[in-house]
């Protein structure tokens, strides 16, 4: 079967994967599209240190093709969202609802797949970039079918990250003021998560001018293409209650701190290099300010995909719209250049 490999120098399309059935609480999935997430050019540069060869791809949506013993709430030919938390559902932190702080969940990567013979690693315990992936029961959340899978594929990393950063970490609330550094995939789903919470001022920041459409359409009540200097003041004159940094800048991450109001939190979201380091003015810390690190949204996939997906329906929360191109998987290449060049917020790869 196709999929997309990194052996540690490239990233190249393959025709020769194998994968094996499914085990006990074990999901097979067909899938039908993945979106091109940072999280994966990371990989391929080097940001987020990975064994290989791995296959690539964690933000997927298909169809159940089989299932391990034991699994029940999914069903051959159900219609699934994918999340990367291979959670465990046992230990203290499953136990507290934080699955996203499971620690069986994180640096244990299995590998289900095989190509001439050699074992390949799953990243992030998904691996969408493939026509089929096997992911542990907890991971396979059922959505409803008028979901276009192209859409539904989002909701599983973008949406998750973005927006439950939004309701789940930072817990934005009615009135409150948001600035948003980075309007990409996941800046547009803080940007959204920030509308569905009610925030009164949504500042959109990107050096890019041609995001401003998107992150106004989104729910950005202002836009500037730079938070250097007194622009978001203009705005926000004793500064904002949250600032989200979605870019993985430390410099930028300097500039959302500094921009925070008495009280106000600034939330990590981008992912700098692994050994990176930023600095703050710590007097500035004792006006009850926050800087909060966030993984995955602190979501609770089975609960929060559910919602995001009745959100959906509504026509409170955009998919369709954050889906700016599609590639079949051969045009790999193709996507991860429109991806670098800023040219897509979202691009989709189909199988």
């Amino acid at each position: 079967m196709k999929g997309v490999v990194f052996d540690g120098t490239q990233a190249q399309v393959v025709d020769d994967l194998e994968i094996r059935d499914p085990g006990p609480g074990e999901v097979l999935v067909a899938i039908a599209a993945a979106g091109l997430c940072h999280s994966d050019l990371s990989v391929i540069d080097g940001t987020i240190p990975f064994p290989v060869p791995v296959v690539l791809g964690h933000e997927g949506a298909g169809v159940v093709e089989a299932v391990g013993a034991g699994v029940g709430h999914v069903a051959p030919g159900d219609h699934v969202s994918l999340s990367t938390l291979a959670s465990c559902g046992a230990c203290p932190d499953c136990g507290r609802g934080r699955p996203t702080m499971c620690r069986k969940a994180i640096g244990m990567p299995g590998r289900p797949f095989a190509r001439g013979g050699r074992p390949l690693h799953q990243f992030a315990s998904n691996s969408a970039f493939a026509e089929r992936t096997l992911v542990k029961a907890v991971q396979a959340v059922k959505i409803p079918r008028d979901i276009p899978l192209t859409s539904a594929a989002l909701i599983g990393c973008g949406v998750l990250t973005g927006v439950g950063a939004v309701l789940n970490r930072a817990k934005v609330a009615l009135g409150d003021t948001v600035v948003v550094i980075g309007t990409g995939g996941i800046g547009l789903n803080v940007i959204q998560g920030a509308r569905i919470a009610g925030a009164s001022v949504v500042v959109a920041v990107d050096s890019n001018p041609a995001k401003e459409a998107a992150a106004r359409l989104f729910g950005a009540t202002h836009f500037l293409g730079s938070a250097e200097g007194d622009a978001v003041r203009e705005i926000l004159p004793s500064g904002a209650d949250h600032a989200f940094e979605c870019v993985g800048s430390t410099a930028l991450i300097r500039q959302a701190i500094d921009l925070l109001d008495r009280h106000g939190q600034a939330v990590l979201l981008g992912v700098p290099a692994a050994t990176a380091e930023a600095s703050f003015l710590v007097s500035s810390m004792y006006l009850d300010k926050s800087i909060l690190g966030c993984r995955y949204g602190s979501s609770r996939p089975q609960q929060d995909i559910a919602l995001y997906a009745r959100l959906y329906a509504q026509g409170r929360l955009l998919l369709d719209e954050l889906v700016t191109e599609t590639y079949p998987v051969e045009d790999f290449a193709k996507a991860v250049d429109d991806a670098h060049h800023g040219r897509v917020a979202r691009g989709v790869l189909t199988f």
